[in-house]
């Protein structure tokens, strides 16, 4: 396992959609971005943070944007997808894994803020080019292989007054 120190080059890469639906069904909150980046850097050089959000056509949901940037994220947007039968789609896995894998080279550390299960593999391949993969999410709605196949874990449930607004 990596070692934290002041040089590490960190990757922050936020699945918006994964948090919004946990902070919204269990503690009926929003999620702090500022605090879930300041918190994952942890004084260490943020190479890039990316935060990927779906647009469902919300009228707040512009402001929410522009707020990620401000923070310091790069929104990537990807619209709902409706499809014949009235159901709808959006999801962001592949481009998550893309981009993390495309980051690997470039940084030490790559902090996933996400709970969901399907990225367990992509943590156990970085881990195993060397990459120190940190994920912060809620216990609660996380995938235990997730948890098991990071190098830390911090559950940002244990911390509301961090992470929740």
């Amino acid at each position: 396992m990596t070692e934290i120190h002041d040089g590490q080059r960190v990757a922050v890469l936020a699945d918006a959609q994964n948090l919004y639906h946990t902070a919204q069904s269990i503690y009926s909150r929003n999620v702090d971005y500022s605090g879930l980046l300041d918190k994952a850097t942890m004084d260490r050089e943020l190479t890039r943070a990316i935060a990927y959000v779906i647009r469902a056509e919300s009228p707040e949901e512009e402001s929410f944007f522009e707020a990620l940037r401000e923070i310091g994220f790069e929104t990537k947007l990807k619209d709902i997808k409706t499809f014949g039968d009235g159901s709808k789609k959006a999801d962001w896995d592949v481009g998550i894994v893309l981009d993390a894998v495309t980051l690997a080279s470039k940084v030490d550390t790559l902090v996933l803020a996400s709970g969901d299960g399907d990225f367990a593999r992509l943590c156990s391949h970085l881990r195993h080019e060397g990459v120190r993969i940190e994920v912060f999410s809620f216990e609660s709605s996380t995938a235990e292989e997730l948890i098991e196949a990071a190098d830390s874990f911090h559950d940002m449930g244990d911390r509301e007054e961090e992470f929740l607004l």
